[in-house]
């Protein structure tokens, strides 16, 4: 059976759609959605790339419901995004919990900017930006989650980092990491990921235990992490 003009034209344009995905999700792939060392990326351009973050086709595959879901969170929980971005979560958590308190921490003064004006125009009162250091998140008070996105592949001198931010936790508080595996078909540099397995190494040295492993999403692990007081 031979396809019509409008089905050929469909499939070009499914099939161009999809490639402009993946060739976005590459051109963005040192920091997708989120960095802490950002003297090595530079993302002052936040309205420009939040069309990358933001992108609703990265849904199918980032599962922020399904992650979110799975965190469990109470409607007042206090939750910590380090590495926010444009608030591809941030934005997500601060729905997920109207009588609790979401920090949208960012080195990048340009993403602090935008999610701090995303959060006035969206009416988001529980939701405050934080100017973080590479070597410190500035979260102003203790919270009962701390999540790393697509953003533990960029932090300095992890062990003393991860360390010091049990400070940042309240008693029972979590720590969860969410990054790309090795095998993932788009991501940063493989050089750059940081696999799981290294990943739990590094934070059981600095004091964490693991808690919980999630495997529902398709290019990236999912782990959940609480300090060994």
């Amino acid at each position: 059976m031979f396809e019509t003009g409008s089905s050929v034209l469909k499939r070009i344009s499914v099939l161009l759609r999809a490639a402009a995905l993946v060739l976005s999700t590459l051109i963005a792939a040192p920091a997708l959605a989120q960095t802490v060392d950002s003297h090595q990326h530079r993302f002052s351009d936040a309205e420009k790339w939040a069309q990358v973050f933001d992108d609703p086709e990265r849904d199918a595959w980032q599962k922020p419901h399904e992650v979110i879901q799975a965190l469990k969170l109470a409607p007042d929980a206090s939750v910590a995004d380090i590495g926010s971005g444009t608030g591809y979560f941030a934005v997500r958590f601060a729905h997920r919990v109207p009588k609790g308190r979401v920090y949208g921490v960012d080195a990048e003064p340009d993403m602090v900017r935008y999610l701090t004006e995303r959060a006035k125009r969206e009416g988001l009162a529980n939701l405050t930006t934080v100017a973080a250091k590479a070597n410190d998140p500035g979260i102003p008070s203790a919270v009962d989650l701390v999540i790393l996105v697509d953003t533990y592949h960029h932090v300095p001198d992890r062990e003393r980092y991860f360390r010091n931010l049990q400070k940042s936790l309240k008693p029972g508080g979590r720590l969860a990491i969410v990054d790309f595996t090795l095998d993932s078909p788009f991501g940063p540099p493989k050089r750059a990921r940081v696999p799981g397995d290294t990943v739990k190494k590094e934070l059981a040295r600095a004091g964490y235990a693991l808690a919980e492993e999630h495997g529902f999403l398709p290019n990236q692990y999912f782990l959940e992490f609480v300090p060994q007081r």
